[in-house]
């Protein structure tokens, strides 16, 4: 996210016809705390910037969340299953991973080459002596920015609620929701 300066704010809010208690409500921040940012007397903290851009990107209806993009039915193997099985789930899937789950909860992640590390011998071994750490757990309500940052590093991201997993996401289904 790149960081606003407080005329970008003020002119953001004012082309959107928001008042400042109107883009405080939205933000969950004061409207005192909106006229010193945007009058430049304060440096807010990061997490509330990020809720005013956040708050005037739902005005403009830019934001785009996890729930939007993310795949609800999500395909795993349990951590008990064996790495052959797991490597005929991909196979037959077309997919180069998979989050490992168990009992609704991710606990880690199977790819080709966590398999291939593993070696030849590796087929009837268990998917947990061979995973990888998990995707990452992300809210359905993340961003579409957030998503881009840990997709950077991770080749996934799993989208649960109350730890549960709900939907999972891909380098390639943000691709096609940007495209």
């Amino acid at each position: 996210m790149e960081l606003p300066t407080p005329q970008d704010l003020r002119e953001r809010r004012t082309s959107l016809d928001l008042t400042q208690s109107a883009l405080a409500d939205r933000a969950d921040v004061s409207q005192p705390l909106i006229a010193r940012i945007e009058g430049g007397d304060v440096d807010p903290r990061l997490s509330t910037l990020r809720r005013i851009v956040e708050a005037l990107d739902e005005v403009e209806g830019d934001v785009v969340r996890a729930s939007d993009i993310m795949h609800e039915s999500v395909i795993s193997v349990a951590p008990d299953q064996s790495v052959r099985e797991a490597v005929e789930l991909m196979e037959g899937e077309a997919y180069s991973q998979l989050p490992v789950i168990q009992n609704g909860t991710p606990v880690g992640s199977i790819s080709f080459s966590d398999v291939n590390k593993a070696g030849e011998d590796a087929a009837e071994l268990p998917v947990s002596e061979v995973m990888s750490e998990s995707f990452p757990p992300v809210s359905p309500d993340a961003t579409v920015d957030e998503i881009r940052n840990l997709l950077e590093h991770y080749k996934a991201v799993v989208v649960t609620e109350s730890g549960d997993a709900v939907g999972i996401i891909t380098e390639a289904d943000l691709a096609a929701q940007l495209s």
